[in-house]
């Protein structure tokens, strides 16, 4: 059985142990509503896994919004209030949100602001969210294109990891939560990215451990950092590119939206390149990093001409400080720093290198 791994106010808990917690919170608690935020796949793939795992019937109000990083704005959030209020919601209720790191961030942002906070539960079903929405107290919406923009840190009273829901997602999905497992080993955790970059294929029941491992390796950083003021910024590698790019493939109708470890896999790749120049990575280890995302993920075609709307959009990244962009990079793997500055031609020839 995998441990409970406890973060700061909260608790992780794994599979089975996960809906014991869940029924013994359910049958402690004289919750006066209990509301279950769920998105158009979750109600359709992981609400009947879900009501099946309870002791006894509850009655749930349950809403549901669009899927997709699309809705994740504060539009949803107004009509997510709206429905708990007219339900008769009030500060004693409990939000339960069923669903990939859209539902969490969101609905736990619903419930930190709804009469000023009602208690919630995540119980995330895509890979993504299991290793990387599960821990660190991150709700939020996106403001437009630009990713979290908006938001607040609030820890969940406990997070249910099943890794029965994983059973419903498609290859991509489960490719763009390995993006976050692989970011995991190259900032912490040596031995980690190697068992990562040797997988032959992405089994849900073989990822168990390697979900355990990386919500741990997660919950020490943001242990000692909760509220981003040093280390945790190292979870970011990736992201500074990562997430404008991400955005930049969200607002134009001519490009595929692209899954959040799609992006953040390039971001990778880019800020690697960055990191040789910038911090002492060993040219091995970037080719090396380049030679197992280029393995899993499919290239996308950026040309310079559009880098410069996507350096644009990391004016807007919440690490950057008195208008400089901040990166996390790597000196070397399971060595990271950052508030790292770069300029734009390094920016660009990161691209020449990402798309060779």
């Amino acid at each position: 059985m995998l441990t409970t791994i406890s973060s700061n106010n909260s608790h992780v808990h794994f599979n089975e142990k996960a809906y014991v917690e869940l029924n013994n919170l359910l049958a402690s608690k004289a919750y006066s509503k209990l509301f279950l935020l769920v998105d158009q796949n979750t109600h359709q793939y992981c609400l009947s896994v879900f009501l099946a795992k309870l002791e006894k019937e509850h009655h749930f109000e349950i809403i549901e919004i669009p899927a997709g990083e699309a809705h994740k704005q504060i539009e949803t959030c107004t009509q997510v209030w709206e429905a708990i209020s007219e339900l008769g919601g009030d500060r004693k209720s409990l939000l339960i949100n069923l669903g990939g790191g859209v539902v969490t961030d969101l609905g736990g942002f619903v419930a930190a602001t709804y009469m000023r906070g009602i208690e919630f539960v995540n119980i995330p079903t895509s890979l993504l969210s299991m290793v990387d929405a599960s821990v660190g107290g991150k709700t939020g919406v996106d403001l437009g294109p630009l990713k979290n923009q908006v938001g607040v840190f609030t820890e969940p009273l406990m997070v249910l990891v099943d890794i029965e829901y994983l059973n419903s997602l498609p290859g991509n999905e489960l490719r763009s939560g390995l993006a976050e497992m692989l970011k995991h080993g190259l900032i912490c955790d040596l031995n980690y990215w190697n068992q990562l970059s040797k997988m032959d294929q992405l089994d849900p029941s073989a990822l168990q451990d390697l979900i355990h491992r990386s919500v741990e390796i997660k919950n020490q950083v943001i242990s000692q950092d909760p509220l981003e003021g040093g280390l945790r910024k190292i979870l970011n590698f990736g992201h500074t590119l990562g997430h404008a790019i991400e955005s930049y493939f969200l607002e134009h109708p001519d490009k595929t939206t692209l899954l959040h470890g799609e992006a953040i896999a390039i971001g990778m790749i880019m800020e690697a390149y960055l990191s040789v120049h910038l911090t002492g990575l060993p040219q091995e280890r970037l080719d090396e990093i380049k030679a197992v995302f280029s393995n899993y993920y499919k290239a996308q075609n950026i040309e310079p001409q559009e880098l410069e709307s996507i350096i644009e959009l990391m004016r807007f990244d919440k690490k950057n400080n008195s208008g400089k962009v901040n990166f996390a990079l790597l000196e070397d793997i399971a060595k990271p720093v950052w508030d790292i500055n770069a300029d734009n031609e390094l920016i660009y020839k990161s691209l020449e290198y990402y798309k060779k």
